[in-house]
């Protein structure tokens, strides 16, 4: 039996008590303006910042978001919609969102408690988007995060991530891809993602091609002579240095020999001096096989001769971080001509209330100096120099004509990339844990949360509890 592939933009992508605070809206006829941010709460151990990644697919997905007959009749017949009046499926048959969000463009360094994403509408529409926009941002920015990472270990060497494989479902192997690239990588071996985001795509052969012909030799001649030279074989399904040496013996000449398994270090020095001593400098050494930024620093300060790495499930599924704290919180509310500020203060899980603008500051070189997090409407006057994060990107549920889409949106997400990570302090850049970047509250937007806990009958003390501090 097979799944049905989901509709992108179907309502039902999302969490039931979506469904049913949505119907609790209707029902009892509470209309309102809500303010709902998205941030991390801390960063994941072995990262010093994170790169917002997963906006285009978000506002598609707003873009689309809708009900149709089928899943209305479907939540009819949910045994806790038993008692809904007929007013919330009309509300679900004529739903679309028409809200307004700002964000961070994608590619954009960020870190713990910044808002990169934060999405004004009638509450409903809000909250029924809520799980879906977790997801496809939380996934990419946490692959894009971990890319950064493996970019920059490989030194100025090429990346292509191949590990889609090993991702989880065949859509996120597809996004992987994209958040990869993204991040800086050269390219990915997902043909889907090549066509999708015109990202570039890369390929050599498997050991099974090799042993599905009776002679080693005879399978590197094949794929040579169909490819024209233009591909690179793998060589360590015998013997490296034997397959290397028969390759020089018979003039096979390839773009690349590829090393999957084996001495990395000691392979690669040896087969970089045969190929030169053949005179087949041009062709490259490529290294797969279980890699990671840290395995990739460490051949490299080892000196293997290595130009390019394949690197897979560490990158698809970001292995050593797999999910990010990403949260989507109410932090203004606007019924009638009440406005009213919510704050969360549940210990170290507090959420500071209002509309917010992130202001980040450079020094002379252009390298980050500190942010600033503060209310959207003060963000002139506390930190003129600075360079607001947050922009306008969808209004009245339509994104705007500045806001690019597909290819585009992901070349551009690629250079600002890779722009940012050249502006990081230098020691945010390291594989290793770093002092915490700056990040800081303006003095209205600490006032607006003690008015909000003098409101709730909250002790300082608790607030600071709530802060993670005692």
């Amino acid at each position: 039996m097979t799944v049905e592939p989901y509709r992108f933009g179907s309502g039902l992508l999302t969490d039931l008590y979506e469904l049913a605070m949505a119907a609790a809206y209707v029902e009892t006829g509470f209309e309102a303006s809500a303010t709902f941010e998205l941030i991390v709460r801390s960063l994941p151990a072995r990262r010093n910042f994170l790169i917002a990644a997963g906006l285009d697919q978000a506002l598609d997905f707003l873009e689309n978001l809708s009900f149709t007959g089928e899943e209305i009749e479907y939540l009819r017949g949910a045994p806790v919609f038993r008692h809904i009046s007929n007013r919330f499926f009309e509300y679900l048959a004529g739903f679309r969102f028409r809200g307004e969000v700002w964000a961070m463009s994608e590619g954009t360094a960020f870190f713990p408690g910044e808002p990169i994403l934060r999405v004004t509408a009638p509450i409903g529409e809000a909250q029924i988007a809520e799980t879906a926009l977790l997801a496809l941002m939380n996934f990419q920015t946490m692959i894009a995060s971990k890319a950064a990472r493996v970019v920059t270990a490989a030194a100025g060497r090429r990346v292509v991530e191949f590990g889609s494989r090993r991702a989880h479902g065949i859509e996120s192997g597809i996004l992987a891809a994209r958040a990869s690239y993204l991040a800086g990588c050269n390219g990915t071996s997902n043909s889907y993602a090549g066509l999708r985001f015109g990202i570039p795509i890369f390929g050599t052969q498997a050991h099974s091609c090799i042993m599905a012909h009776e002679r080693e030799d005879e399978a590197f001649q094949k794929f040579v002579e169909i490819f024209h030279g233009e591909t690179t074989l793998l060589v360590d399904t015998y013997d490296v240095r034997a397959a290397i040496e028969r390759l020089i013996a018979i003039g096979c000449k390839p773009r690349g020999v590829r090393l999957d398994s084996g001495d990395l270090i000691a392979d690669s020095i040896w087969a970089r001096q045969k190929l030169d001593a053949a005179g087949w400098s041009e062709v490259g050494v490529f290294a797969s096989g279980d890699l990671d930024e840290d395995r990739i620093a460490s051949l490299l300060a080892a000196g293997a001769k290595i130009e390019a790495f394949g690197v897979g499930t560490s990158l698809s599924t970001s292995s050593d971080a797999p999910a990010l704290g990403v949260v989507y919180k109410l932090v203004e509310i606007e019924r009638k001509t009440e406005l009213r500020f919510p704050a969360k203060f549940s210990e170290s899980k507090l959420t500071y209330p209002g509309r917010k603008q992130v202001l980040r500051s450079a020094d002379a070189s252009d390298t980050l100096s500190s942010d600033l997090i503060a209310l959207e409407n003060e963000a002139a006057e506390c930190a003129p120099a600075a360079r607001p994060l947050l922009r306008p990107v969808m209004r009245e549920g339509k994104r705007l004509a500045i806001v690019p889409r597909g290819k585009e949106a992901l070349a551009e997400a690629r250079e600002r990339c890779a722009r940012e990570l050249r502006s990081l302090p230098p020691a945010l850049l390291s594989l290793g844990p770093a002092e915490p970047y700056p990040v800081r509250y303006s003095a209205k937007l600490e006032d607006l949360l003690m008015q909000a806990s003098q409101r709730l009958g909250i002790e300082p003390r608790e607030v600071s509890r709530a802060r993670g501090h005692v």
